[in-house]
């Protein structure tokens, strides 16, 4: 049972690592959209046809640049719950770890006492021999 909730936590951490890289990759994308769109410059001159053309190629970009924003905030929420399935995986296999603990405390006590039970039996019984040796003589 550890051994599946240690797989489950090491499978919440290679999902939060894709998520982080996924992440890490939506702000690169982003960042290049919003210097693509600071260097396409709004014309100031020109035919109305290349002035329109120009604009509407603004456009594009600023569009571009608020998806690659909004695959930015997907992407933060994506690594913040994959974070939390991190963190319930690991309270799960520690309290699978302390459960094993306390078995393992549990069947050392039980064994300890079992030897001391036997260990007092034998003492009991060496004085009843030695009493019924003291009485025979």
């Amino acid at each position: 049972m550890l051994r599946a909730r240690q797989a489950q936590e090491d499978a919440a951490k290679g999902g939060l690592v894709r998520a982080r890289s996924a992440e890490r990759d939506a702000q690169d994308l982003a960042k290049r959209a919003s210097l693509d769109l600071v260097g396409a410059e709004a014309p100031t001159e020109g035919t109305a046809r290349a002035i329109v053309a120009a604009l509407v190629a603004r456009q594009a970009l600023a569009a571009n640049l608020a998806a690659a924003e909004a695959k930015v905030v997907e992407a933060g929420e994506i690594t913040a719950l994959q974070q939390q399935l991190l963190a319930d995986a690991a309270k799960k296999r520690r309290a699978v770890e302390r459960l094993a603990e306390r078995h393992a405390e549990a069947r050392k006590a039980h064994e300890m006492a079992t030897d001391q039970k036997a260990i007092d039996e034998l003492a009991v019984t060496n004085g009843q021999r030695a009493s019924a040796r003291g009485a025979s003589a």
